[in-house]
């Protein structure tokens, strides 16, 4: 593998690791990936989820229908296709959804303050790159 590449992944997995949310809630992998893109994705159905985590739509259906008895998620119809239910994040999902993939507000403010303008703005811009780039992907 590119020793660059290698190196990016080193950086991430370090910063995310000393800097995530303390895990307090009992929750999948799966759940956060459903979470994640129910969050990102728009008008996310059965079908998306199924595709997403590479389950049969029984499952995924299973899943959704956990979701929505653990207030996480909500079922709603499409406003063009009445048949056609849309999947949205309740804001118990929401802040599940922070707390298992965001970096902790308090701890990335205290390294924040360690650096200077220069170093803030270069350290925005770079990571405003990378995500517009991962939009891209797929």
């Amino acid at each position: 593998m590119n020793s660059k590449i290698t190196l990016l992944n080193q950086y991430w997995t370090d910063i995310y690791f000393h800097l995530h949310y303390p895990h307090k809630e009992k929750i999948s992998h799966q759940v956060v990936r459903i979470l994640q893109l129910v969050d990102k994705q728009e008008e996310t159905g059965i079908n998306e989820i199924a595709a997403h985590i590479q389950v049969s739509h029984n499952t995924a259906s299973e899943h959704a229908k956990r979701m929505i008895e653990k207030g996480y998620i909500v079922k709603g119809r499409d406003p063009l296709d009445e048949r056609k239910v849309i999947l949205n994040l309740t804001n118990l999902g929401d802040e599940v959804l922070h707390k298992n993939t965001s970096l902790d507000v308090d701890k990335l403010e205290q390294v924040l303050n360690q650096l200077d303008e220069d170093e803030k703005k270069l350290v925005e811009q770079a990571l405003k790159i990378l995500s517009e780039r991962a939009k891209q992907c797929i």
